[in-house]
């Protein structure tokens, strides 16, 4: 008689146990989707500099030059502190990492609407740097936890789209608050949305192995699918940089960084100054470049499953291909210079932008598919800064010379230095030819460096 109780209990307990546990349908995407939300809160306090400057330059009277120093103040910031949230990250884990990075930017970006000259705009956005450099190192590594191979390019085109959508939302959003409530409320609203973004990271996050909401389908998924194709074993950052395949990721994001750092920075001054057009226009159109870069984000992401598939591409030489199809398309953007409507150089910096987020999205890719897990924050931190080395190199440069030679031989440059970057890609990766013509996810794919 007293069984049936008992045996009640325990199924009520069961369910209770079940409804506690329940697993989220292609949670990974779900994953992704936050990171990708992440990215885009980043950017857009990132950017909301960009879109003030006009403004910013008579308001603290800044010259081009000391304006590009304050960009580059964010650039050293976040050129050195690349590799060191790579290895935060890989040390104490993304859950904890990426929410304090997030909270650290955020403070720093309110703190920004209290500066009174150059000089203090120049050091805020230095400790922005600082913090915001964790982003790119972060997702790299969830893509390599959560993501079987076949399916890494796609979610770096999903997170990958996070920047240039932070970037698309700026020029209406902060213009709109700038002209209603000044320019110090853009700076405050987009600061503050990292708080909101990194308690929502902290409260959801958890790496595959932990979290209480994927199925065991979906985990056998991801991790049968994560053939390496690199001996095992972590190393330590002296053999991650020592290795061949490291340098063909840096330098390709060295020489690529520069358009997207121009195109984040000094689109709506060169908007202003050489094409004549207002805030009002700005706001209208100087988003149209970061929706192309979406797109070409995407694209890139697809592209190259569509050519292991359809073409039987090797995994790696299906990321190349995308690069050096956005390298020729950067032809487009070099151009500018030479067109005379200011809606043609609009027009030419989307397919920039299209091109540009094509080759990041690939070669940041390229990180999670020859370094494994616990090295790819480390790989992505020292690639990524070489990439902004690179990308500050070239805003000093356009500081120094844009009032004194003009814009154009300054994007002409921009379509030579993706042409480089893709030969030497394709020279530094040549180990990998004929290595293996399976797909991601096949047995026994594996490649020497």
């Amino acid at each position: 008689m007293t069984a049936t109780p008992d045996r009640r209990q325990g199924v009520s307990h069961t369910k209770r146990k079940e409804t506690e546990v329940r697993t989220i349908a292609g949670l990974r995407w779900w994953i992704i989707a936050l990171v990708c939300l992440g990215t885009i809160v980043n950017y857009l306090s990132r950017n909301a500099l960009g879109v003030l400057a006009p403004q910013l330059k008579t308001l603290l009277h800044m010259s081009t030059q000391q304006y590009s120093y304050v960009v580059a103040a964010f650039q050293v910031g976040y050129t050195i502190m690349q590799p060191v949230c790579g290895l935060v990250i890989d040390l104490i884990g993304l859950r904890i990492g990426f929410a304090l990075f997030a909270c650290l930017w955020s403070l720093v970006g309110c703190l920004h609407g209290f500066a009174g000259s150059w000089v203090s705009l120049a050091a805020f956005r230095g400790l922005m740097g600082l913090s915001e450099a964790v982003a790119i190192p972060a997702g790299m590594k969830v893509v390599a936890e959560w993501f079987p191979n076949k399916e890494k390019s796609v979610a770096v085109g999903y997170f990958n789209a996070g920047t240039s959508l932070g970037s698309l939302f700026a020029p209406p959003l902060v213009i709109f608050l700038s002209l209603r409530y000044g320019w110090q409320s853009a700076f405050a609203v987009t600061g503050a949305l990292g708080f909101v973004w990194a308690a929502m990271w902290y409260l959801f996050y958890r790496s595959p192995a932990d979290h209480a909401r994927i199925s065991d389908k979906e985990r056998n998924t991801i991790i049968g699918g994560q053939t390496s194709i690199v001996g095992p074993g972590k190393h330590g950052i002296k053999e991650v940089l020592g290795t061949r395949r490291f340098w063909a990721i840096a330098q390709a994001r060295f020489f690529a960084e520069p358009a997207w750092q121009t195109f984040s920075f000094w689109i709506p001054l060169y908007l202003v100054t050489e094409r004549h057009m207002d805030l009002k226009e700005i706001a209208l159109f100087a988003w149209l470049p970061f929706l192309a870069a979406d797109m070409g984000g995407l694209f890139g992401g697809y592209l190259s499953p569509f050519l292991m598939k359809h073409l039987r591409v090797p995994l790696i030489w299906s990321r190349i291909a995308g690069v050096a199809l956005g390298a020729f398309m950067m032809i487009g953007p070099a151009c500018i210079g030479w067109v005379a409507s200011p809606y043609q150089a609009i027009a030419l910096f989307c397919v920039g932008g299209f091109a540009h987020q094509m080759i990041s999205a690939l070669v940041n890719t390229l990180s999670a598919d020859v370094f494994k897990p616990g090295e790819v924050g480390t790989a992505s931190g020292f690639a990524g800064m070489a990439a902004w080395i690179g990308g500050l190199g070239f805003s000093l440069l356009v500081g120094a010379l844009a009032d004194t030679i003009g814009y154009k031989p300054l994007f002409a440059a921009l379509g030579a230095f993706d042409l480089i970057g893709v030969t030497l890609l394709v020279i530094l990766m040549r180990g990998y030819t004929r290595e293996s013509r399976q797909l991601p996810g096949d047995h026994g794919t594996s490649t020497a460096v």
